[in-house]
């Protein structure tokens, strides 16, 4: 997903940075900078990579397919009128991520000091797994999935540019079934009715009706027993129980077995690879290799909020009465120096 939005948001830029070979190189650009800056700011990334997806994703895999086909007919349409806004529209949605950009931005990664994590099938849900296993803190994606597959704590837009301005949202899946008034088996099943990459949805029903037939019915199998299928039909072999598998029962790496390490980045690696064919400026390299050593050696505060600016957050009384008694400490140290407490 991170590479798709570097070859998208340079293209869109109209500066996209070209190898000597002609291969684009926008991908490797976004990846280095922006991994610079969540380390910077006290964030240790791990990045993980989709493996094959499943074969419940095939027809949303089809889908996309058709809309590619659909937007190479209009970028032809566009060429031939010359319209230059829509040639830049439909060309942003012909961008694809290959094989060999992952491969790329992996090596980089390493080279950088980075641990990489492949995923044997869906991203999202590797990522769930090593949040549940207390690998990471949390699952930074877009995709609302990752709450399905588990994960405790989301985080959404921490991959986008820092120009969109765009606060960090924070998730905690306690907190959303909390509020939902929902088990995590019905919020899963939830997610289904409403739609998700694995089966289509009952046409017809949205968010407010979804939630009130789930909490009224806590499942879909009562759901389906309950609603007028004439007015709601669901979708021809509804495979939902496939769906609720997947994201129940997914197909991740053990945790256990993951061993996740940052090191020092390899400054002449660096230099070597991103210099010379992908034609990378050298003293930018460097510098940037100097930035991630300088922030490994603990030269930047370690907290996730240094990131952004928290707009709201809820007290914790602890941390305040154990703030009140320390600066009730410093009064007495300052008037033990003979200067009046305040």
């Amino acid at each position: 997903m991170s590479l798709y939005q570097f070859l998208i948001a340079v293209r869109s830029e109209g500066s996209q940075l070209i190898a000597a070979d002609g291969e684009t190189t926008s991908h490797l650009m976004g990846t280095f900078y922006r991994t610079i800056r969540l380390v910077e700011n006290g964030i240790k990334p791990v990045y993980v990579f989709d493996g094959k997806p499943p074969q419940l994703k095939s027809h949303q895999l089809d889908k996309r397919a058709e809309r590619r086909e659909e937007a190479e007919k209009e970028l032809l349409k566009a060429t031939e009128a010359g319209d230059q806004v829509s040639i830049e529209k439909f060309n942003r949605r012909l961008v694809r991520v290959t094989k060999k950009h992952g491969e790329e931005a992996r090596e980089l990664l390493k080279l950088m000091g980075v641990p990489v994590v492949e995923a044997p099938c869906e991203a999202e849900a590797q990522c769930a797994a090593l949040v549940k296993a207390g690998k990471v803190y949390g699952a930074a994606t877009e995709d609302m999935d990752a709450l399905s597959f588990g994960a405790t704590v989301l985080l959404r837009h921490m991959t986008f540019s820092e120009a969109r301005k765009m606060p960090v949202q924070e998730f905690h899946l306690d907190k959303v079934l909390d509020g939902l008034g929902l088990k995590q088996n019905e919020f899963i099943d939830l997610c289904i009715l409403l739609g998700c990459d694995y089966c289509g949805s009952i046409r017809g029903i949205g968010p407010k009706r979804a939630v009130e037939l789930i909490r009224q019915h806590r499942s879909l199998e009562q759901v389906l027993k309950n609603i007028d299928t004439s007015k709601y039909p669901p979708p021809e072999d509804w495979d939902f129980e496939g769906a609720r598998r997947l994201f129940v029962e997914p197909e991740v790496a053990d945790p256990s077995g993951i061993e996740l390490k940052w090191t020092d980045p390899d400054e002449e690696g660096l230099v070597k690879y991103l210099c010379g064919d992908k034609q990378f400026n050298e003293d930018r390299v460097r510098a940037g290799a100097k930035k991630l050593l300088k922030a490994r050696s603990g030269t930047t505060q370690g907290r996730l909020d240094g990131f952004f600016k928290v707009l709201s957050t809820t007290p914790n009384p602890k941390r305040k009465a154990e703030e009140e008694k320390k600066n009730a400490n410093k009064k007495v140290k300052m008037g033990g120096r003979g200067r009046k407490p305040k």
